[in-house]
């Protein structure tokens, strides 16, 4: 059995005061999921991507379909998985020492272990400087560290990116993809991530799903290791101009834009 397993999964909105017909948002899903998987979803937008992360986050309830997480039921939020925002959704009037360590302080832990799981964090994500700062004296992408940070001290089983790079210029972006790769790569926990950048997602995935427009299904899947290649010493723009990545660039880009008519993956 998987760590994660999604069967059959589908939503659907009900209309509103201002439609009438329901949307269909997610269709038949099935996803599995391990310790030290990173699966990122890709597609146009409206595809469903979002949804199916709230869903494994727990804030929406599916219509039909299971979602399991280590044998358990997923029905509501919960400290089994951590959620990256693209706005990093932290506390401004806390310090970053605070704001890493809120969720950890919610759950009545000691004050010497909040200390000590605060700090180490803000070391993994080279911010033990700034630990006393507010978070508006940060620039974006060392906020988005900071989201990093707290999302980790409580030890979730899985990480849940929603676009998190999605607000960065180009080249803080990819300095947090590289320290994204080295969290994953230390923690072995499991990743789900949503992009739209299909070199950020190839550079990331150990699977890459693409999804349909609406109703989401998982129409291609493809197993990569450009991520491991950097994780084991590549240099990240070597990896980035290999002509396999380029190939399988183009090639995700091409069923992105309905260009493709090979098979379902790799």
């Amino acid at each position: 059995m998987s760590a994660l397993e999604i069967r059959n999964l589908s939503v659907q909105y009900e209309a509103g005061e201002s439609n009438s017909s329901e949307t269909l948002a997610l269709s038949n899903v099935d996803l599995d999921m391990n310790p030290g998987d990173f699966v990122v979803a890709l597609g146009a937008s409206g595809c469903g991507k979002t949804t199916l992360l709230n869903c494994i986050a727990g804030f929406m309830q599916a219509s039909e379909g299971t979602m399991l997480l280590n044998g358990s039921a997923i029905e509501r939020p919960g400290a089994d998985r951590g959620v990256v925002f693209q706005k990093h959704a932290l506390l401004p009037w806390l310090t970053v020492e605070d704001n890493v360590g809120f969720g950890l302080k919610m759950r009545g832990l000691p004050a010497a272990q909040i200390r000590a799981t605060v700090d180490a964090k803000l070391a993994e994500v080279g911010l033990q400087e700034f630990a006393r700062h507010k978070v508006y004296q940060l620039s974006g992408g060392m906020q988005q560290r900071v989201g990093l940070a707290r999302a980790f001290a409580c030890d979730p089983a899985m990480m849940l990116m929603d676009e998190p790079l999605g607000a960065l210029d180009a080249f803080t972006r990819e300095q947090i993809q590289e320290l994204i790769l080295k969290l994953w790569q230390r923690s072995n926990k499991m990743f789900f991530f949503i992009t739209h950048s299909v070199e950020e997602a190839l550079f990331l995935a150990t699977e890459l799903i693409v999804m349909t427009p609406r109703p989401g299904r998982i129409a291609h899947r493809f197993n990569l290791e450009f991520g491991r290649r950097f994780t084991a010493g590549a240099d990240a723009r070597e990896v980035k101009s290999s002509p396999d990545f380029i190939k399988m660039r183009e090639r995700v880009l091409s069923l992105i834009h309905g260009k493709d008519s090979h098979g379902s993956g790799e």
